[in-house]
């Protein structure tokens, strides 16, 4: 779920942010590395990139000829979110259809539980539509906790984001 990452990537600064006073360069060089961190949003390999926890070197700047900008090779560690098939994960209802249900984990939007895979519980129709067990009495519904396991996941390249479907077959799966 949680992966803790060394990354190297290499910092550009501008020439006009270039200043005699080192500290305010390696705070131009955080700064951009922040941006760029942000900008990236998640990978195929690593998931959704959440925060750099440690800026562990800064390497020496290359000037680059025709702009006069600076390249820096930084590296850092970070903090990333991936789901793997499998795992058990939690999530929260956010949409109900007749076919399943939309749920959300962390960064992760769409994550898909078909009523093919919640055996025991059936669709209801009603003002807040859910789908109720029967048997237990327990309800799945808008906002509703969700223990399930990964069964696939898709990583979109363009939208740079995860979709997973996801099922409660299993020991202590369900509603939490």
């Amino acid at each position: 779920m949680f992966l803790k990452v060394q990354l190297s990537w290499n910092v550009v600064i501008p020439a006009e942010n270039l200043d005699i006073k080192g500290l305010m360069l390696q705070k131009a060089i955080l700064v951009r590395l922040l941006d760029d961190f942000s900008a990236k949003k998640a990978t195929k390999d690593l998931g959704y990139l959440l925060a750099v926890t440690t800026l562990d070197k800064i390497g020496e700047g290359k000037v680059r000829e025709h702009s006069g900008d600076v390249l820096f090779p930084v590296n850092f560690t970070c903090l990333s979110f991936k789901v793997f098939r499998g795992e058990i994960i939690e999530g929260v209802v956010h949409k109900i259809l007749k076919h399943g249900v939309f749920m959300r984990c962390g960064p992760i939007e769409n994550l898909y539980l078909s009523n093919q895979k919640m055996s025991g519980y059936q669709y209801q129709v009603a003002e807040n539509p859910c789908f109720l067990n029967e048997k237990t009495g327990s309800r799945i519904e808008k906002d509703a906790t969700l223990r399930c396991v990964v069964i696939g996941v898709k990583y979109l390249e363009a939208q740079k984001e995860f979709q997973a479907v996801v099922g409660l077959e299993g020991d202590y799966l369900g509603p939490v």
